[in-house]
């Protein structure tokens, strides 16, 4: 169990999120190990102190953008493995490797194959945590949209949060020289900015896209000046 003096406000809410979902997983059957240990395994993972800005606030942020998608009739295909992926997106996070997105996929078959999900349902959760690295799901991937999208909406923070998000995450990669990193972040922010779609539900194109692409065009400013 995590220690307390890095319990997040919300540990006892998101054990509670994390147990609904691992049922519904099962398709309703209750059979398979107690999620709990899981939940605080992952939870555990998501406050290491090398997180700045991948922390327990960005997990729960995007469990609450999956529910704000869904009530604005953007539902995934399958609603328990969209949310899964979610918790696992970023639960292997070093910022000095590149292969952070497979490690959590594969943390996620083995803890999911433990939990007793189905196989096809397993596969999937790994796919998604896996479709992070792009953020470029196909035009017909449901279930890549709410995610990817619920992960990208902190783009479309007020200038204030997002200030906060990119000091955040400048933090850490303190252990990257400034040039490097202006050029690095400088990169990916084209990249997003080049995509056809930069989100892909239709509330978030409709309600994200033009205040993110203001954020990300302010920001490539002041790293190219």
């Amino acid at each position: 169990m995590a220690a307390e003096s890095n319990r997040h406000p919300a540990h006892e809410e998101l054990t509670k999120r994390w147990a609904d979902t691992v049922l519904a997983a099962r398709d309703g059957d209750g059979s398979g190990p107690a999620p709990g240990p899981y939940a605080a395994n992952l939870l555990d993972r998501w406050a290491e102190p090398q997180r700045r800005y991948h922390t327990t606030d960005h997990l729960l942020a995007v469990l609450d953008r999956i529910d704000v998608l869904e009530a604005h009739g953007e539902r995934p295909g399958d609603q328990a493995a969209v949310r899964l992926a979610a918790w696992f997106h970023d639960a292997v996070y070093l910022p000095d490797r590149s292969e952070n997105e497979e490690r959590s996929a594969r943390l996620a078959e083995r803890a999911l194959d433990e939990l007793g999900v189905a196989p096809d349902r397993t596969a999937e959760v790994a796919r998604l945590v896996r479709l992070t690295v792009s953020h470029d799901p196909a035009d017909d991937d449901t279930d890549g949209a709410v995610l990817c999208d619920a992960d990208l909406a902190v783009l479309a923070s007020p200038p204030a949060a997002y200030a906060a998000y990119t000091a955040a995450v400048r933090e850490e990669y303190a252990f990257v020289p400034d040039d490097a990193f202006r050029a690095g972040r400088a990169a990916i922010l084209r990249q997003l900015l080049d995509l056809p779609k930069l989100f892909r539900t239709t509330y978030g194109q409709q309600t994200w896209t033009t205040q993110a692409h203001h954020n990300m065009q302010s920001e490539l400013a002041t790293l190219t000046e």
